[in-house]
């Protein structure tokens, strides 16, 4: 929006309106530092808004960068770049920004302090590959080293302890419990692993040989050389100057002709205080748009947590806001973002049995995956009429596990005994305090095989496919986006604003023309609002019951998560991602 001068100059004395979009001969450098950090989604509790008040969220950076290609105000960009603290689908959406503005025949410089001291930064310089060029500080290096995948096993501490662990999964890449059953890696562990490393290390060879034009056997020479020190990564092509930040951001201003250019933040630029403080705010939609609803956590049954820094998908809560936006007359279409790496099989079925409702009100679904959807993040994506997947997203994980832990030995050993008295025979089937008999076992197959059957019918069915062409790619096995591409589990590689443009075209409109929104808007007393039932916004919005009781127990067992004991006991959910470190994929 272009103010009148007199208007702007009145504006701009205001307390709350400090950059008014617009501003008489405003020359600008747009200025992309993820220095710190790069936010999912907005925060989900108050605690959280204030530690992230100067975190930019990732949607907000990509929808900056794609208006500023237009704006005439805008003369450059340039890029801080650290060598990590990205995933690699968030990088593949801040390329493809970042590409689509240089087209604008802008120009882009990428700057870095390092791209990793002897570790990796391979997901920094992968983003910076897009600028049109980039400047290392002398004293650093280019820490190109490609991708490693690991998994931690427990099963010799728990044998030490007298830890029983008793799991069952369907089926041989399903591995989510190996941690606790096994000592290392299985044969078909490894290959899943090795092939999603593979992977990874494809994409990110086959970007940096396009972006910088250079063949790509170099650049997998340069992977077998790494940690590169600057001088040699100008003379492999792979970064154009050494020099420090001072100096890069001279070069820019140089190359825009621009006698004192302002710079600024992407996502400050075109936004005052108050408009930043009015988008806080309900409005109502002048025409119907697209609805972006956010499911980012692991999948829970009832309402989603509120604990500080983190997140979960609750059944009741997500189900209210896509029975909403199923009866909401300004939400002509959704994009239902996606980072998860799954949790509660009952969890997940209602929330796809919501999603199908939703399409059934005639509104097309389309799922976006972020860095992870896998398990019953996947069983969230399969119910959408279509997937955009990244191409470095962990998906599939098609797969089931159950089980316990049987700590009574271990407990003997500190002293501390157990009595159980069961008033009937499976009362006590989940109980820590004895290993499952022989029918015990056979009730956990049989369900295990109920679910899996369960699962892979409906995946089948979503995805349009033979059941046994569906359970060929299944069986627990993990995939990159660009792999379950291949496979049929995706229908096309992109981010957000790819799902978005999915959703314009299966409503016959330009996406110039559709208005997009998140859903439900931020409201900063919602959650104190009584919802009228469970098929309005606030009842999504609205405060999880407080903890007592058995409730208080878990929330404080939930505590021991960052210590070994609690890494070790915490049983994941029948339809989780195996817990895998990928540094640079996996947050």
């Amino acid at each position: 929006m272009k103010l009148p001068s007199a208007v702007h100059a009145l504006l701009s004395r205001l307390p709350l309106a400090d950059q008014i979009p617009g501003g008489p001969g405003e020359q600008v450098i747009l200025e992309l530092d993820l220095g710190r950090g790069v936010a999912e989604a907005a925060p989900n509790n108050p605690i959280d808004a204030i530690r992230g008040l100067r975190t930019p969220q990732l949607r907000t950076l990509v929808e900056h960068l794609r208006k500023a290609e237009t704006d005439a105000t805008v003369v450059g960009l340039v890029g801080v770049l650290p060598g990590g603290g990205l995933t690699f689908a968030q990088s593949d959406e801040l390329r493809a920004a970042v590409t689509s503005f240089a087209r604008s025949g802008k120009p882009t410089l990428a700057f870095s302090p390092t791209f990793g001291e002897l570790g990796e930064g391979n997901v920094g310089y992968h983003l910076a590959a897009a600028f049109d060029e980039i400047w290392l500080q002398p004293s650093s290096g280019l820490g190109l080293v490609g991708f490693t995948v690991s998994q931690v096993f427990l099963r010799g501490a728990f044998d030490k302890l007298g830890v029983q662990p008793e799991f069952g999964q369907r089926y041989e890449y399903k591995t989510a419990a190996d941690r606790f059953t096994r000592t290392g890696l299985t044969e078909p562990n490894a290959e899943m692993l090795g092939r999603l490393v593979d992977s990874l290390t494809e994409r990110l060879v086959a970007d940096v040989a396009a972006d910088r034009d250079v063949p790509a056997e170099e650049v997998r020479r340069a992977l077998a050389d790494a940690p590169l020190t600057p001088e040699d990564a100008v003379a492999r092509g792979l970064i154009d100057h050494v020099g420090y930040r001072d100096e890069a951001y001279a070069a820019l201003r140089t190359r825009v002709s621009a006698a004192e250019p302002t710079l600024r933040y992407v996502e400050r630029h075109g936004v005052s205080r108050f408009h930043a403080l009015a988008a806080q705010l309900p409005t109502p939609s002048v025409k119907p748009g697209i609805a972006v609803i956010e499911a980012i956590g692991a999948i829970e049954i009832g309402h989603a947590s509120t604990s500080p820094n983190q997140r979960s998908i609750g059944s009741d809560t997500l189900g209210a806001v896509l029975r909403a936006a199923a009866q909401d007359d300004h939400v002509a279409g959704v994009v239902l973002r996606i980072d998860s790496p799954g949790g509660s099989a009952v969890a997940s079925d209602a929330l796809r049995r919501d999603i199908l409702q939703l399409r059934a009100s005639g509104k097309p679904v389309v799922a976006s995956m972020a860095s992870v959807a896998a398990s019953g993040g996947y069983y969230l994506a399969m119910g959408c009429e279509r997937i955009v997947a990244a191409p470095g997203t962990l998906t599939g994980s098609i797969g089931v596990l159950a089980g316990k832990f049987v700590v009574r030995d271990a407990l003997a050993k500190v002293g501390v005994n157990h009595a159980l008295i069961a008033g009937s025979p499976r009362a006590a089937i989940l109980s820590s305090d004895r290993p499952f008999d022989d029918d015990e076992w056979a009730i956990l197959d049989a369900w295990l095989d109920r679910v899996y059957d369960d699962f892979t019918a409906k995946a089948a069915h979503d995805r349009g496919m033979a059941v046994e062409d569906l359970r060929a790619v299944a069986r627990g096995r993990v995939w990159s986006g660009a792999d379950a591409a291949e496979r049929g589990l995706a229908d096309r590689l992109g981010g957000l604003g790819d799902a978005i443009d999915e959703v314009c075209s299966l409503l016959g409109r330009s996406g110039t023309t559709v208005p997009v929104m998140t859903y439900p808007r931020p409201h900063p007393l919602a959650a104190f609002q009584p919802p009228e039932s469970s098929e309005s916004v606030a009842a999504a919005m609205a405060l999880a019951p407080a903890a007592e009781g058995p409730r208080l127990w878990r929330l404080f067992l939930g505590q021991l998560t960052g210590t070994p004991l609690g890494r070790g006991l915490a049983v994941p959910g029948v339809l989780s991602l195996p817990p895998m470190s990928l540094p640079g994929v996996l947050p």
